[in-house]
């Protein structure tokens, strides 16, 4: 067969001919993927788990029992479903997140649309495995926030692992927060988990101070936002755009989160690719860069001394 750089009608109706088993439409759905060159890393980071986890999802399945299933027969109907998706994937080029409307961050799952960035980010790691390694006493953490919060992902997680701590969480985005209130009602959390629209700290009551502050702000310098691949494109700009070296909103955050931290507060930043252009930028600080299963030196730790300093 040739490549086949898109799923065009004829194509699909051949596959729902041939095909019978959910084993059949994830080779096929591989194949596909694999030759039209679509990107990953939004959830999935290589072609055959996002297959599975599409069919699945889409046959309403468990997303994580992929063996019991991959002999079963489908009905017609239900084969054209799956190669309907598939053809979103393939030619729409849209994430996977966005077709099926959740993502999924360290075995959570959060409500997602084309108003968030679809949760990714290894700080929700560092919450779930790592805390006990950075803060001494987790248990006594009583405020924390959650800026440029987006799906909300973060601070529900904060909230979950930190169960005496209440949660500040801003964005910019109207319709992002709307996003985010669903996903704290969804984990029960509206009591715990505070929604605030405007800009990084500013819509926060002046005088609130907090333990713990994490931050996956807008970082993606000029020159790779022009690089990045379609999937990424579909994700709202405002959230990804960091200026010309990435870092036009951090000195702000800076600023602001060293008169919002405790005596003993700390922050957690997230900067992706970009601390060549952090350490250009911020030649005066020194942080604690932490590594994940995933990443390295994508995330720091930065102490209220250090920012007040």
């Amino acid at each position: 067969m040739p490549n086949q750089l898109f799923i065009d009608t004829p194509l699909i109706n051949e596959a729902a001919s041939h095909f019978r088993t959910l084993r059949d439409f994830i080779r096929f759905a591989v194949t596909q993927m694999t030759q039209a060159k679509v990107s990953f890393g939004q959830g999935t980071d290589n072609a055959f788990d996002e297959a599975a986890y599409l069919t699945l999802h889409t046959l309403n399945l468990p997303i994580d029992q992929l063996d019991p299933f991959l002999d079963a027969v489908l009905l017609p109907v239900e084969r054209l479903m799956v190669l309907n998706v598939l053809a979103k994937r393939v030619n729409e080029r849209l994430p996977a997140a966005y077709i099926t409307g959740e993502a999924w961050l360290q075995g959570y799952r959060f409500t997602v649309d084309k108003n968030v960035i679809i949760p990714r980010s290894p700080i929700a790691e560092l919450l779930v495995s790592q805390l006990d390694t950075w803060v001494d006493e987790p248990h006594d953490i009583k405020h924390v926030l959650d800026v440029c919060t987006g799906s909300g992902c973060l601070a529900i997680l904060a909230a979950l692992v930190l169960p005496n701590a209440q949660v500040d969480a801003t964005d910019i985005s109207e319709e992002a927060l709307s996003i985010a209130k669903a996903n704290v009602n969804d984990y029960n959390l509206s009591a715990r988990v505070h929604l605030h629209q405007g800009s990084l700290l500013e819509p926060l009551p002046a005088k609130h101070l907090y333990n713990m502050i994490i931050c996956n702000p807008p970082y993606v310098n000029d020159a790779s936002m022009q690089a990045l691949p379609p999937e990424f494109m579909h994700e709202p700009s405002l959230a990804l755009a960091g200026g010309v070296d990435g870092m036009r909103l951090v000195s702000d955050l800076l600023n602001q989160c060293a008169k919002k931290l405790t005596s003993d507060g700390i922050l957690f930043l997230e900067i992706g690719h970009e601390r060549a252009h952090f350490d250009a930028a911020f030649k005066h600080l020194s942080p604690t860069w932490i590594d994940t299963l995933g990443t390295q030196d994508q995330i720091m730790m930065l102490t209220a001394a250090q920012l007040q300093s």
